[in-house]
């Protein structure tokens, strides 16, 4: 997919905000929802999307919307920080599938990153245990 294509009100993400695919939430405005990531890099891995705003990348946002975002992502990756106690957090975000996007939403992503221990692929693997992406989770939560 090019940086110019049209967004897609199908893609997961889309489908995640209106309730017809499931997640494990974390953090929830009217603008903005964090959620654990499925396909982990590493334990806590999360994103944050904006709820309303059709961008696909950095590029199609406007700046009240990417204002919002990214105040979310501030405060979810303390939450991270916090709630998981990682000896590093690494904040990422693609803009096109030559760069490794592979979901066509404007979307940030969270990565704990533990000293020793090696990060999993991008959009790689198998699905991660819903159990333990929840036990995960109330730690990120706890932490808000």
């Amino acid at each position: 997919m090019t940086l110019h294509a049209t967004y897609d009100a199908d893609n997961i993400f889309a489908k995640i905000i209106r309730g017809e695919m499931p997640s494990v939430k974390l953090y929830e405005t009217d603008a903005v929802l964090a959620f654990m990531d499925v396909f982990p890099q590493s334990e806590g891995h999360c994103l944050a999307i904006h709820k309303t705003a059709t961008a696909i990348n950095l590029f199609d946002v406007d700046g009240e919307s990417l204002a919002a975002l990214i105040a979310a992502v501030q405060k979810v990756g303390a939450a991270v920080r916090d709630g998981l106690k990682p000896d590093g957090v690494r904040i990422a975000q693609f803009n096109g599938a030559p760069a490794g996007q592979t979901v066509y939403h404007l979307h940030f992503h969270i990565i704990p990153v533990y000293d020793g221990r090696a990060l999993g692929g991008h959009a790689g693997g198998s699905p991660a245990d819903a159990a333990l992406l929840e036990k995960t989770a109330e730690k990120i939560r706890s932490a808000l």
